[in-house]
């Protein structure tokens, strides 16, 4: 492979890096690493529920408070 080829390819590779982390972010991927994070650091006693836990929950107050949604 000829080094303008490694060049290209690792440009694409970084930029589908790019893509994938926006697309997470604006889907909230990110979202459960940022609420543990904030638990250990403002609330150490408190326990950390799952990931799954997490979102059910997330999704509950979402249906009980729905003006909070742009659609």
């Amino acid at each position: 492979m000829s080094e303008v080829a490694r060049v290209g390819f690792a440009r694409l590779r970084t930029a589908a890096r790019g893509v994938t982390w926006w697309f997470s972010s604006v889907l909230g991927g990110q979202d459960y690493r940022r609420y543990v994070e904030h638990l250990r650091r403002r609330h150490p006693g408190r326990p950390i529920p799952s990931e799954r836990e997490y979102w059910r929950e997330r999704w509950a107050e979402a249906d009980r408070n729905p003006q909070q949604r742009c659609c």
